[in-house]
């Protein structure tokens, strides 16, 4: 909420979004997060440049553990957190869109980590979790030029899932936020552990993982209801126990 700023991140931002995350996901009602910029300009133009420098190389790399921590957040978080793209999403930006599970973007959106521009690499997270998402040689080229993509060329490469006219896409984010909430929550968190923590591992494992929270499923209310609506030709009542 910095539109004088195009939404850029400072330490004040960024604790204040890691506090309002926490308290959204104390609320048993909260089951999806949307993150998306103040005003048509922006979604995040970056980090705040007029601050980062003025670091020290101890500076730097503490707020990259900082705003790691933040991006960690949003990535394990129990909700589903979907970021609306609303105009530029630029070094931090983009990086914190991609702690995101889903990202939508309106039509006039533009992406890129331009970090190289200013002489550093993106240091929060971006090397890492660009390169899983559309693989390494298309993320080294987005970071070796620094260049923008559009919100087309983002969602032909993969960067991002979706993209829609401007006007309408909070619409179409809110009308996906529901879809995924009205299901069963037991059942959502389990893919997106799945998912994540099986990133990180060989496929043998990956798959035993995906094995073991199959079976757990087997002991949440939401399984017996599931099945038991499905055989009854009712619509389930979902418990998210």
């Amino acid at each position: 909420n910095r539109p004088e700023a195009m939404n850029s991140l400072n330490t004040a931002t960024i604790t204040e979004l890691s506090a309002t995350i926490d308290e959204l996901e104390k609320q048993p009602d909260v089951k999806v997060i949307i993150i998306t910029g103040t005003g048509d300009r922006a979604f995040i133009a970056g980090g705040d440049i007029a601050l980062l420098r003025t670091f020290t190389p101890i500076q730097a790399r503490d707020l990259s553990i900082v705003v790691g921590k933040l991006f960690q957040q949003i990535e394990t978080s129990p909700c589903v957190v979907i970021a609306a793209i609303n105009g530029y999403a630029l070094g931090g930006g983009c990086e914190l869109a991609l702690a995101c599970d889903l990202r939508l973007a309106a039509e006039h959106a533009q992406l890129g980590q331009p970090e190289v521009n200013l002489g550093i690499i993106p240091g929060w997270g971006g090397t890492q979790r660009l390169s899983r998402l559309i693989g390494s040689s298309r993320a080294k080229e987005l970071m070796f030029t620094g260049e923008r993509v559009t919100a087309q060329r983002a969602l032909e490469i993969g960067l991002i899932d979706h993209v829609y006219p401007d006007d309408q896409l909070l619409n179409y984010t809110q009308t996906l936020a529901q879809t995924i909430a009205s299901k069963p929550q037991t059942a959502i968190q389990m893919i997106k552990t799945a998912v994540n923590n099986g990133m990180a591992m060989d496929k043998e494992k990956a798959i035993q993982y995906e094995a073991d929270l199959f079976g757990l499923c087997f002991t949440t209310a939401d399984q017996k209801e599931g099945m038991d609506a499905f055989f009854e030709k009712r619509p389930a009542v979902w418990k998210d126990e």
